[in-house]
């Protein structure tokens, strides 16, 4: 069975949590996979505290890096970006290997070096 995994935007979290202040608080937790506490959000929402801890949550991703979030909410792995376009992960490991194929076959590399950045890559879309 193969599991696709939705990659979450920082801005994206930040900009529904600042909304959150001024609208329906929550929806951040719904995008991040959280949706038990969004739920909580909405249904607290007649109060001041969703608001509060939606603001300070946006800080709170704000303050964050973007290898900090993608640990926090993308199982640690992150797109790659080229220019102003994101690239699909996938694509760019297999330029790779093919290049790291090359090198091996080329004689640069050893069997068991080749292995090991093989590995290594493959770790990273998985």
């Amino acid at each position: 069975m193969i599991m696709l995994i939705k990659y979450k935007s920082r801005s994206v979290a930040v900009i529904l949590a600042f909304a959150g202040t001024l609208t329906i608080s929550g929806l951040h937790k719904f995008y991040l996979g959280q949706p038990l506490w969004g739920l909580l959000y909405v249904l607290l929402s007649w109060t001041p505290i969703p608001r509060v801890a939606s603001a300070i949550e946006g800080v709170w991703y704000l303050a964050q890096d973007e290898e900090a979030f993608n640990s926090n909410f993308n199982s640690g792995k992150s797109v790659i970006k080229s220019g102003t376009s994101e690239v699909n992960p996938v694509k760019t490991v297999a330029e790779a290997l093919r290049e790291l194929d090359s090198l091996r076959q080329e004689g640069l590399i050893s069997e068991y070096e080749f292995e090991q950045k093989r590995r290594q890559m493959l770790d990273q879309i998985s």
